[in-house]
């Protein structure tokens, strides 16, 4: 394994961000100080005028192996994700066949062994039918980031709407049980309505149908049964002012049962884009007013959101192409969530140390991952470089398998210029080295 001294370089880590080197040895951080000075068997790269950031862990991705490969698999996914600063990710259960059996989830991770450059974990799938499965995921509760359930937005037998069966998943669930949070009978009722009044629904429609109100009374039933059960709840990609009085910030994060992640789209896009995107953005839960965007940040910023994800869920061209009412819902992000949110501190919307917080550090305290999204000694030497200097996203360097991002042409101006993976050099200035696979993580939850 190679071994690496990053020399005088600004490290940004647990609210400092101070000047000093770092020492790589065996896949972990071996030492930090201001100066180091060693002997022989170490690569000197130099850190100067580039800041070293943990590695993004991103809680919510879409990768689409197995059965949707068309769109994505996990190899071409993470590897768009090493390009954007992303080290780690936690990737959910709607492929085909859905993740409903432990055998179909050791599955998935016996591809992400073979094939992913990043760290990996992936979710339990949750169905009106298999929750004996869902309960045997107990026993792997150190090994598997959580379970899943779509309480609304999905398709098939994702969808888990059945009040016993919810209640059964709630109370004997011993992991992180993540939630998509949108009222389905609602959802069909705006709908209906829209319908009634004008025959050919189009892409500005889709915040009307999934409103402010989908999303809050299905949060608000997934925190009762949480309370109920004492449960850990982690409510997905918040997308409404009005779900942020479901969620406080008096309490640590370590202290928390109940948790909320903010996704990038919905801190940069508004309803005010479908005019200029129409499908490229149309995602569920759906991007809405301006208003609603503005009071995310102020979430994020004073605590009540916890983490920051990407989403990234990959259709191709020709699927989002189609009339809106058939036009798949989803964006691929993972590349580019770090520029866009490094963007924001450039411009003065956040500071450096809270993205970092939001983008590693919480996510690793959120879901007790062992030994990664900080920079300290003895932790997996899971780290980004970045450099300012403008990057602009075009065809040629997006790594998607669906080769299309709804921000082609935005120009940044910060690029990923090195990600390492267990200490591993994965990817420097373009160039990537597949020699190693990424790790499967692993938890610390007692």
């Amino acid at each position: 394994m190679n071994n690496y001294l990053i020399k005088n370089t600004q490290i940004v880590n647990e609210g400092k961000t101070i000047q000093g080197d770092v020492l790589i040895k065996n896949g972990r951080i071996e030492k930090i100080a201001s100066q180091i000075e060693t002997k022989g068997g170490i690569t000197e790269m130099s850190g100067e005028n580039q800041f070293l950031l943990p590695g993004v862990i991103d809680d919510q991705v879409h990768f689409r192996e197995p059965g949707l490969t068309h769109k994505a698999n996990i190899y071409s996914e993470a590897k768009a994700a090493i390009a954007g600063g992303t080290t780690s990710f936690m990737e959910m259960p709607n492929t085909q066949p859905p993740v409903f059996t432990q055998l179909l989830l050791e599955n998935k991770y016996q591809i992400g062994a073979q094939t992913s450059l990043a760290n990996y974990s992936f979710y339990m799938g949750t169905s009106q039918d298999n929750i004996e499965e869902i309960l045997k995921t107990n026993d792997k509760k150190n090994e598997v980031c959580g379970v899943k359930i779509f309480m609304g937005s999905s398709t098939g037998n994702l969808l888990v709407e059945n009040p016993l069966v919810l209640e059964k998943i709630f109370g004997g669930s011993e992991l992180l049980i993540a939630t998509h949070c949108e009222e389905e009978s609602l959802i069909k009722r705006n709908k209906a309505a829209l319908e009634a009044i004008k025959p050919v629904l189009e892409p500005s429609d889709h915040p009307i149908i999934r409103d402010e109100e989908v999303c809050f009374e299905s949060s608000f039933k997934a925190i009762q049964l949480a309370k109920k059960f004492d449960s850990r709840l982690h409510i997905l990609h918040i997308s409404t002012a009005k779900e942020l009085q479901l969620f406080s910030n008096l309490r640590t994060l370590e202290d928390k049962r109940i948790t909320a992640e903010v996704c990038v789209h919905h801190l940069h896009f508004t309803s005010n884009d479908y005019a200029r995107l129409g499908n490229l953005i149309k995602c569920n839960p759906a991007i809405k007013a301006p208003e609603n965007k503005n009071a995310l940040w102020e979430g994020l910023l004073n605590d009540q959101l916890d983490v920051i994800a990407t989403d990234h869920a990959p259709h191709t061209w020709a699927e989002k192409q189609e009339a809106y009412a058939h036009a798949h819902a989803g964006l691929p992000l993972v590349q580019h969530g770090l520029l866009l949110m490094l963007k924001y501190v450039d411009e003065g919307k956040m500071s450096m140390e809270k993205m970092v917080e939001k983008m590693s550090h919480a996510v690793a305290t959120c879901f007790q991952i062992k030994d990664r999204g900080f920079i300290r000694e003895g932790y997996y030497a899971d780290l980004v470089l970045v450099k300012k200097e403008p990057y602009t996203i075009s065809k040629e360097n997006i790594l998607y398998h669906c080769g299309w991002s709804p921000m082609e042409g935005n120009n940044f101006p910060y690029q990923v210029n090195t990600t390492f993976v267990n200490g591993y050099k994965v990817y420097h200035e373009g160039v990537f080295n597949e020699a190693q696979k990424g790790k499967r993580l692993q938890f610390t939850r007692s």
